[in-house]
């Protein structure tokens, strides 16, 4: 398979907003509403009618389920232990990693979902769909905690607001209560899809910030080295463990090793925390994105 080829559309799309924020008229102050739609009306109704649309077969799927918890826990564990790992904790600002650590695990979503579709059809969207599902809630939990101790700010209202829980939890009580999308209605929410994924990777590109990327420099390696080394390979070794089918480890792979979602520095500058190194990370996760993904869809399947 040829793999440039294959994420072409999706860089070609990052690119596309880079540029245009950086060299017209389509500044930031035109992006950050585009952010916003995204993040809070047209993406939730992708991922809402990405999990609805087929039923979930929990047993066929229960062995992704695991391992990608499982995948998600451990970079979970793995970003958070960085301030107490002796030689390295030292060079750690606490307040700088509790903004940052989220970019080690949580994942650009529209990436994902675009990804699935090319790799293995319908079928590959509803099983990341299944991934989104499950991971998203604990991630988000995970990036919130932290930064919700240190800023002294309700943790639980922070999560309550979050549209990403919202919509996934929605999804999966109306999957399991057996609802479906109204005919009637599909063609609309299918644009709406559309439209969120194209915005959204676009917007991913205008967010992109370099100047950042000077400060905590130790920070940075650490939690870039987890997100596209260390996650993809815990999750070959899972797939493996597993018995994972060839189909459910291609999608597993893939969604180890997409870039960090584009949101985290929305969620950190939302909560008061330093944005543009934030934004910085998620635009080297972006471009390391471009090597992690052929080495998980390449080299380790």
């Amino acid at each position: 398979m040829n793999y440039a080829q294959l994420l072409f559309p999706d860089f070609f799309l990052i690119a596309c907003g880079y540029l245009l924020c950086r060299h017209t008229a389509l500044n930031r102050n035109i992006w950050e509403p585009v952010e916003s739609l995204v993040y809070y009306v047209l993406f939730p109704v992708l991922l809402f009618q990405s999990i609805v649309k087929s039923p979930l077969d929990l047993g066929a799927t229960s062995s992704l389920i695991s391992a990608g918890l499982l995948m998600g826990l451990g970079g979970i564990a793995m970003a958070y232990s960085l301030p107490y790992i002796p030689w390295l904790g030292r060079h750690i600002d606490r307040r700088e990693h509790a903004a940052s650590a989220q970019v080690a695990f949580r994942f650009n979503s529209f990436m994902a979902l675009a990804l699935a579709d090319r790799l293995a059809g319908s079928e590959g969207l509803q099983l990341i769909a299944v991934l989104i599902g499950v991971c998203v809630p604990l991630f988000n939990v995970a990036a919130v905690w932290p930064m919700a101790r240190h800023a002294g700010r309700g943790f639980l209202r922070e999560l309550v607001r979050n549209p990403l829980i919202i919509a996934t939890v929605a999804g999966l009580i109306a999957n399991l209560l057996g609802f479906s999308m109204p005919t009637w209605l599909e063609p609309a929410v299918t644009r709406i899809g559309a439209a969120s994924l194209a915005l959204g990777l676009m917007a991913a590109g205008a967010g992109m910030q370099f100047g950042h990327l000077s400060q905590a420099k130790t920070l940075a390696a650490a939690v870039l080295s987890i997100r596209h080394l260390f996650i993809p390979l815990l999750a070959f070794g899972l797939a493996k463990a597993f018995g994972l089918s060839y189909t459910q480890s291609t999608i597993l792979l893939a969604f180890s090793a997409v870039p960090t979602a584009s949101s985290a520095y929305v969620l950190a500058t939302r909560m008061g925390y330093n944005g543009g190194y934030v934004a910085g990370l998620v635009t080297l996760s972006t471009v390391l994105g471009v090597v992690s993904l052929p080495f998980a869809l390449g080299v380790l399947r």
